[in-house]
């Protein structure tokens, strides 16, 4: 049996992403899970594992479907080392179940998969001259995120609503913020859910791009 390997920044299992992933996936593959955050609990993460001034700021999902915020100098460490546990059992293909950047991350056998080398020039090519509309789940991510998207000649403009303090009504606020700017919009987080989409799409009437669904449907055609 073929295996994709999948590893969160939060904590694994992820029920709410994995269906997304599983459905594009070609019959009899395997996903195989894991998680930067697994064994932590929330206080610990709190207090060691937060941003520090001016670090790269990170979120993600924990299994009890709370949220937690992290800095990228604190988890590139762990996350690293769960890439080399995964190549250590085998696994030839590995997906980072994050949208976010992670500089000089290395495998040793196994071919690593990073959806920001992917997403921004695929969104390039679907939003040409137009203009894209992102959603973000942190405010900080407004600022922090912009250089991903300007090498590709891409200067969206941000809306914030988390997938993981799911409300309605901060969906509908960040599409009504955006639908009279821009022709598209991208959900650049990992965590966001078919439903997002859809609340999204309705108050804005634009396209919407969910970014889980268009890396499992590249990842299907590599296993």
């Amino acid at each position: 049996m073929k295996k994709l390997g999948m590893i969160t920044i939060g904590q694994a299992p992820r029920t709410d992403v994995a269906p997304i992933v599983e459905k594009y996936l070609p019959e009899g593959v395997e996903i195989v899970q894991a998680g930067v955050l697994d064994g932590f609990t929330k206080s610990y993460i709190e207090t060691h594992l937060r941003p520090k001034e001016n670090d790269y700021t990170l979120t993600s999902r924990l299994t009890t479907g709370e949220s937690a915020v992290m800095g990228r100098s604190k988890i590139q460490p762990i996350l690293q080392d769960k890439i080399y546990e995964m190549e250590e059992n085998g696994i030839q293909q590995i997906l980072l179940l994050c949208t976010g950047v992670f500089p000089g991350l290395q495998t040793r056998t196994s071919y690593l998969i990073e959806p920001d080398h992917i997403i921004p020039p695929a969104v390039k090519a679907m939003v040409g001259s137009r203009k894209l509309g992102v959603i973000v789940p942190l405010i900080e991510q407004k600022e922090n995120l912009k250089p991903k998207f300007l090498p590709h000649g891409l200067q969206p403009d941000f809306a914030v609503a988390s997938p993981y303090v799911f409300d309605e009504r901060n969906f509908g606020k960040a599409a009504g913020e955006l639908k009279d700017k821009v022709d598209i919009i991208l959900l650049d987080c990992m965590g966001y859910t078919e439903k997002a989409r859809a609340l999204v799409a309705e108050a804005s009437g634009l396209p919407v791009i969910l970014s889980n669904a268009i890396m499992a449907k590249l990842v299907s055609e590599m296993i």
